[in-house]
């Protein structure tokens, strides 16, 4: 089993930037792909970013060139980077980590909460 708790949300004005972190217990934490994932109100959760035991990285479009992955095994900690916010990048956002033939993570964190707002 794998535990997966997220911290460094909080409430940016436009502009501004977030470090948002993932803290795994449990687990191979080398083995496994991160990813962050969001849900806004109203919404489906999306992916954000994911990031392999390779190093491998992918972003969503509407974060491209705004937010950085990164994971220090070491450490077992996976980041999100999040410059340049925006409120449509407000949301809950989860960390989630996934097996090798999975399309999804298998296991998912409790959420931290990002809000973008003037």
């Amino acid at each position: 089993q794998v535990t997966l708790v997220e911290s460094g949300g909080g409430l940016v004005q436009p502009g501004e930037s977030l470090r948002l972190s993932c803290a795994a217990s449990g687990g191979i934490f080398s083995l496994y792909t991160m990813g962050w994932y969001r849900q806004a109100p109203g919404k489906q959760r999306e992916r954000v970013s994911t990031i392999t035991n390779g190093a491998t990285t992918s972003y969503a479009d509407s974060v491209k060139g705004r937010f950085t992955i990164s994971r220090d095994n070491a450490k077992r900690t996976v980041y999100l980077q999040m410059n340049n916010l925006e409120p449509e990048d407000t949301a809950v956002y989860y960390c989630g980590a996934l097996r090798g033939s999975s399309s999804g993570p298998s296991y998912w964190g409790q959420g931290t909460q990002v809000t973008v707002s003037s």
